[in-house]
């Protein structure tokens, strides 16, 4: 048969043994203090009990008169025993000045000389002392009787320590109860509140609650998603590292409001909500986060668990992806086209039409290959000329006019790597596509676009991309709400609105530029991204490049 070794108590075992020693243990020594205490004071009051007894027989005149006499014993020892049993002495003796007994409890003891010490009380003087007498150990008082100046005899009262134990002990009897109860209260308690305490500890030990707290640390560093943990008052209780990079927060922040971060509006109403959200997409400063929140009630709101997903890149290949699909629908739209031109022009050559056949293809195709010269001349820079591509191809099909300014000019190479391509997409991408959508279903509909670089106003080479439209504008009064996340004047559709300006703001300001709104001449919306070139890898800007605002084509 194995026998089973107990593990380790839980925590709250251990601090209730703990606790109930220490108690027992204060209970102990209070009790044993006490007894100690009560036994000597029950020793001091038997002395002071003696001696005002010795002194008031000392002090009595018939005590005197009866020492006078040839036998004082006759008179003493009747007086002596009738004040032993009244004061609750143990013995009473009188004697003569050399100490040989006239009274004693004892008869037989009578005649004898007494047990103890009475040289100070033959020189006068009235002490206190224990000793042990023919009766055993006693607290006796001895005084002198004084006949004028002159000692004519000695009185010694005593109370046995026996009696003394025994007064002592009944009042033990008293302080064990006392004890017991004092015990019993503190067993109680101790065990309410370590039970409180293991609820809380959920049973476990010291060393398995040390090495959660490790995991829970390692755990809480190595993650990469964002974790931020309010209190009821919506205050920064922990925040790990992901989290710190996500929000952009630095320093201890623990104990600091979230209204305090600096953070985003939208964000900030996220998280200060006491309701759940659930895969919200916002804005920080330099990231596309999903926000989910879970409020941690028990009865109150007790606070708020924030967990954090960086989908900075997913939404950059999102957009990416909406790009190339759009590319598609475009040399969809353009095949669909194309197989139309070319069954026209085998429909005139069955009809014999062969020159209006080649009149018609040629004219096609010039007009075609005038569009993609027009946008390639303008932009050089293929990734921007393959998007401008196919975003025309999208705004035909839509109705809309795209126009690529007269004054673009940006060639290959021009564009330093610290400007990478996918965020160019981010940013003129989404700037056509608000255009279009605002341009559609009016007359004219008309979006110009134009790309050039140009003198800083602070010095170097900037570059600028300009998206105007022909629609209903901005309100001067949204200037500003029209790039933050969730705004827009148009109705929802799949997945929300409001994101693609929010977005491209986010990438101008990434690389510290500027994105602003202003009405186009003729009416509609004129948006201006302006972003500083580094010159690494780059080239200066062409003398003849212009520098301000270009004029070509509606609103830029």
């Amino acid at each position: 048969m194995l026998l089973r070794v107990p593990g380790p108590r839980s925590l709250a075992g251990q601090l209730f043994a703990m606790q109930a020693v220490l108690i027992a243990v204060v209970v102990a020594g209070y009790a044993l203090f006490t007894y100690v205490s009560d036994r000597r004071q029950a020793e001091e009051a038997a002395g002071r009990q003696a001696r005002s007894v010795a002194l008031a027989i000392a002090d009595s005149p018939s005590v005197l008169e009866a020492i006078r006499t040839p036998d004082p014993t006759a008179r003493l020892q009747p007086y002596a025993v009738r004040v032993m049993r009244d004061t609750d002495v143990d013995f009473v003796t009188i004697m003569d000045p050399e100490g040989i007994r006239w009274t004693h409890p004892d008869p037989e003891q009578i005649g004898h000389l007494f047990r103890g010490h009475i040289e100070r009380a033959q020189r006068g003087g009235t002490f206190t002392e224990t000793y042990t007498g023919t009766l055993g150990p006693s607290v006796r008082a001895v005084t002198p009787v004084l006949d004028g100046d002159r000692v004519v005899g000695l009185v010694s009262a005593g109370i046995k320590v026996e009696e003394i134990s025994k007064r002592a002990r009944e009042q033990l009897a008293a302080l064990v109860g006392v004890a017991a109860g004092a015990l019993l209260l503190g067993a109680v308690g101790t065990y309410v509140i370590n039970a409180r305490l293991r609820r809380h500890t959920h049973g476990m030990n010291a060393d398995e609650l040390s090495r959660m707290h490790d995991y829970h640390q390692a755990a809480l560093h190595a993650v990469r998603e964002g974790l931020l943990m309010l209190d009821g008052r919506y205050r920064v209780a922990l925040i790990n590292d992901g989290g710190r990079e996500l929000l952009g927060v630095t320093g201890d922040v623990v104990g600091t409001s979230v209204a305090d971060l600096g953070l985003p509006a939208q964000l900030t109403g996220a998280l200060l909500s006491s309701e759940p959200r659930v895969d919200e997409v916002h804005l920080a400063a330099e990231r596309v986060l999903v926000v989910n929140t879970s409020p941690v009630s028990g009865g109150e709101h007790r606070g708020t668990v924030v967990t954090l997903r960086d989908v900075t890149e997913l939404q950059s290949l999102t957009g990416e992806l909406d790009s190339e699909r759009g590319f598609t629908q475009a040399l969809r739209s353009q095949a669909h086209e194309a197989a139309n031109r070319l069954h026209t022009v085998v429909s005139l050559i069955e009809l014999g039409r062969e020159e209006e056949a080649v009149d018609f293809a040629t004219a096609e195709l010039e007009l075609a290959q005038a569009l993609t010269d027009q946008v390639v001349a303008a932009v050089g820079e293929p990734v921007l000329a393959a998007l401008l591509l196919g975003k025309t191809a999208q705004a035909n099909e839509r109705g809309v006019e795209l126009v690529v300014s007269q004054d673009s000019r940006l060639d290959d190479g021009l564009l330093p790597p610290s400007l990478p391509a996918r965020d160019l997409v981010t940013i003129l991408g989404n700037l056509v596509d608000n255009a279009v959508d605002a341009a559609q279903g009016g007359v004219p509909s008309r979006v110009t676009v134009a790309a050039y670089t140009g003198a800083a106003r602070g010095g170097g080479s900037e570059l600028v991309l300009c998206v105007s439209d022909t629609g209903a504008g901005v309100d001067p009064a949204h200037a500003d709400l029209v790039f933050q996340r969730g705004f827009s004047t148009k109705p929802a559709g799949e997945g929300g609105r409001g994101l693609g300006l929010a977005l491209a703001r986010q990438a101008v300001r990434r690389h510290g530029g500027t994105l602003t709104v202003t009405e186009a001449e003729g009416g509609g919306a004129r948006f201006e991204a302006r972003l500083p070139l580094d010159g690494t890898g780059g080239r200066a800007p062409a003398p003849d490049a212009p520098t301000g605002r270009p004029d070509g084509g509606g609103a830029v």
